[in-house]
């Protein structure tokens, strides 16, 4: 399935919804919307991994660029809702414990709301 990509501005934050596929397809345009934001200065990002049915390395390299471009940028990122696969995807790349996900949509809004980052970590996330 192809990739669609919504994205609205609430407040301060880009809230960013994938649906589809995330890989080596879909990556251009994925790379085209985030690129603007990840180059503001402290930039709030969440995106909601609930429509994501598949994630390539080439999705995963994304998402790990977009995690350490934000935290350059001293901005706050958050990641929410994926479904089981991807989940099976971000344990299996060792993502699991140093992005900042979140089973709910709110959940990871409160954590862009109080300025959340990633958890505590001595070098930046890689895949």
């Amino acid at each position: 399935m192809n990739l669609q990509i919504q994205s609205e501005t609430v407040d301060d934050k880009t809230i960013m919804s994938l649906r589809g596929d995330v890989d080596l397809g879909g990556a251009p345009e994925l790379r085209a919307i985030l690129s603007p934001i990840l180059e503001s200065d402290n930039p709030r990002l969440l995106i909601d991994l609930s429509g994501v049915n598949f994630m390539d390395s080439t999705g995963v390299g994304i998402i790990v660029n977009a995690f350490n471009r934000v935290r350059e940028k001293q901005g706050a990122i958050a990641f929410c809702t994926p479904t089981p696969r991807v989940h099976r995807v971000l344990q299996i790349s060792g993502l699991l414990t140093k992005l900042p996900l979140y089973e709910t949509r709110e959940a990871a809004l409160t954590a862009l709301e109080s300025s959340f980052h990633a958890p505590p970590q001595t070098s930046e996330a890689t895949a």
